[in-house]
């Protein structure tokens, strides 16, 4: 019986870093912080995202800016406070959110779907800039942090490497990611104006 014991402590222990292994693996390269190290909720259910996709939806999240990474953390937890308690959403809405730091926050990232753009949320990643871009510019370190993070998807085999870059307007009636952020994506080189084939 005591070894019966033994085999399946050493099995636990086996899985358990591996488990911790493919966790970090798939954060390793990114830099993200965790929805452990902002101090997020654990989604209430899960739908995992069939994996790579081609298509990335920018947004903006309408609030005040962030610009340290406390007050960061705080937006992040009070969005998605807002989006399960208010919206009865699983999880915060976009798959990773940028700060005006610098920084990309764990969403409900590349594994799980999200709940950033009806209709588009089981086929795309949702990036929000955290911030109200009809009146404030996106400043380099959080444009630079979303190029980085699409590079490291496109690494990892999250996103295919033909992706399109959207924004949350020509996909719904709606001014996100603002106007100056709107602007500043169009001179990205996977930016597609043309959206046709893509829109439901």
């Amino acid at each position: 019986m005591l070894h019966v014991y033994f085999r399946t402590m050493k099995w636990l222990i086996c899985s358990a870093f591996v488990l911790l292994f493919v966790v970090s693996f798939v954060y390793a390269d990114c830099g993200v912080v965790t929805k452990k190290q902002w101090g997020g909720l654990s989604p209430t259910h899960v739908e995992y995202l069939p994996r790579p996709v081609d298509l990335v939806i920018i947004q903006h999240t309408v609030t005040p800016t962030c610009e340290t990474d406390q007050s960061c953390e705080e937006r992040v937890a009070n969005i998605q406070g807002f989006h399960m308690d208010s919206l009865n959403f699983w999880d915060i809405g976009p798959s990773f959110l940028i700060g005006g730091n610098g920084k990309v926050y764990e969403g409900s990232g590349w594994l799980h779907v999200g709940a950033h753009t009806y209709g588009y949320n089981r086929k795309s990643i949702g990036i929000t800039f955290i911030g109200d871009f009809n009146k404030d510019d996106p400043n380099s370190d959080a444009v630079n942090a979303a190029k980085a993070l699409i590079k490291c998807g496109v690494d990892e085999g999250h996103l295919k490497s033909d992706y399109k870059v959207v924004a949350h307007r020509q996909l719904a009636s709606t001014e996100s990611p603002g106007r100056k952020l709107y602007q500043e994506i169009r001179k990205w080189p996977d930016w597609v104006e043309d959206v046709s084939s893509i829109k439901n």
